[in-house]
């Protein structure tokens, strides 16, 4: 399943994303007061440590997800893992949370050759996606 408020049905560039060979990113609530997101992150983790992540087939590297963001008292798909990878940059949603430097940090330790900067995406995520949805990846010719 996607994150809480994805009407997709479950995209992955809101839960999950490779970073580097071996390493993966994945949204994770550890507040199980965030019922929706608590139970499909340790859902998307059993299944993550199934497919090898336990036998050190790969990396798992959590990100934290913001507090719950709404409108007219519906659940937006808020996370930090629909950051979009530029030549040389990395792109990340933030939503004025405490979290959102905990994110920034993170990602900046996962993509030390490229400047991470935030972008304020709280009206983003009202139309129900935010940077990685937004963007069509073209990547730099070799």
């Amino acid at each position: 399943e996607g994150c809480a408020g994805d009407d997709t049905h479950g995209h992955v560039d809101d839960v999950a994303r490779f970073v580097a060979p071996g390493v993966i990113v994945l949204a994770y609530e550890d507040d199980p007061g965030d019922d929706e997101n608590h139970r499909r992150s340790v859902d998307n983790m059993e299944r993550l440590e199934l497919a090898g992540a336990d036998d050190g087939a790969f990396k798992v590297v959590k990100l934290p997800f913001p507090r719950a963001v709404t409108m007219r008292a519906e659940r937006l798909p808020a996370s930090y893992v629909n950051f979009y990878i530029a030549n040389g940059a990395v792109l990340v949603p933030t939503f004025n949370d405490p979290n959102d430097r905990v994110a920034l940090n993170t990602l900046a330790d996962l993509f030390p050759d490229r400047r991470v900067v935030g972008v304020h995406a709280v009206d983003l995520v009202w139309g129900f996606g935010t940077l990685h949805c937004l963007t069509q990846q073209q990547p730099r010719g070799a």
